[in-house]
């Protein structure tokens, strides 16, 4: 019979040794959300052949480029970035966005609308709003450039039909998406499964809220454009909504403008992207006046989401993003 062998220095070596498990290797919910996305921006590289970023210079995706930075760094992100200009976007932030695309040294592609209205293949709407004009230049820029992923910084809490899309969302030969056609995503496994002249549109944020999104920006120190803090505008009300005196038709002679403090939770057309009366000067400020606010700002902000109860969705099944 052997007795058992015990080290009696080694017992207490083991005691008396300081604990690393004591320090936190949790990821905080920020940490948590960038990773999924840092991940996703290089399954699409990995799996795809020509990616590219929609990009306006709206702050979902300027977080969006942000991350793709992020993803592989030292070396510049391997996609070319794409925006579908209205003619009414904010002047503002068409020179965010060329400031931006110039000092990252990235490609960008411009699909105007105005050039389709010039040339007759698209016709201006009575109401003066462009967006939904937009999905026809999208779907050709798409088809000319042979983009087989396309990342845009929609999110699941803006509106009903974005609530439906999966982060690979698989579009068909004509653009369309078919919610009957959505995969299931397991363990953040993604399927880019595509048939030629098929692509996949690709939502890194999908699972990010406009907190988050504002969060992040904070804790990122990014830069955006100065309009989305609280800032003197002329502005004048429609169905409810401060909207923005422009080119694009409006006001009508019934509508006053006025001078007024107001910021925007989003920027887009101007025709159709509504301010919010704030004092919230800084990101800190937004960030308290969002917490408190039971409005999306999809809801709050945006005109053509109120054309009906369907209206995302029907626009996303013929193109729209």
């Amino acid at each position: 019979m052997f007795a058992p062998h015990t080290n009696s220095v080694a017992a207490t070596a083991l005691v008396d040794r300081p604990v690393a498990s004591r320090i936190p290797l949790s990821l905080d919910h920020l940490d948590h959300l960038e990773a999924e996305a840092i991940h996703i921006f290089r399954e699409v590289a990995g799996e795809f052949e020509r990616p590219v970023v929609l990009f306006s210079g709206g702050k979902d995706s300027v977080v969006m480029l942000h991350l793709a930075v992020k993803a592989f760094a030292p070396a510049p992100p391997p996609f070319a970035l794409l925006h579908v200009d209205t003619g009414h976007n904010f002047p503002e932030v068409l020179d965010y966005r060329d400031e931006t695309v110039g000092r990252l040294g990235l490609r960008l592609v411009v699909a105007n609308v105005q050039d389709y209205i010039d040339d007759g293949r698209l016709r201006e709407r009575p109401d003066g709003t462009r967006n939904p004009l937009q999905t026809v230049p999208l779907l050709d820029a798409i088809e000319a450039d042979k983009f087989d992923a396309v990342f845009g910084g929609g999110r699941r809490d803006e509106e009903k039909a974005r609530a439906k899309e999966r982060v690979f969302s698989l579009r068909d030969a004509f653009g369309a998406w078919d919610p009957r056609r959505q995969r299931p995503e397991l363990w953040d496994l993604y399927n880019g499964r595509h048939a030629p002249g098929e692509h996949v549109r690709v939502f890194p944020l999908s699972n990010w809220t406009e907190l988050d999104v504002w969060r992040y920006i904070q804790r990122e120190r990014i830069v955006l454009p100065d309009l989305y803090y609280a800032h003197e505008r002329e502005v004048f009300n429609r169905d409810g909504m401060w909207l923005t005196a422009g080119e694009w038709g409006g006001p009508k002679p019934d509508e006053t403008v006025e001078t007024r403090t107001v910021r925007y939770r989003t920027v887009g057309d101007m025709s159709c992207t509504g301010a919010v009366e704030s004092t919230a000067y800084n990101i800190a400020d937004v960030i308290v006046e969002l917490a408190a606010s039971r409005l999306t700002e999809r809801g709050a902000t945006r005109a053509d989401d109120r054309m009906s109860e369907a209206a995302m969705e029907d626009r996303k099944k013929q193109g729209y993003f």
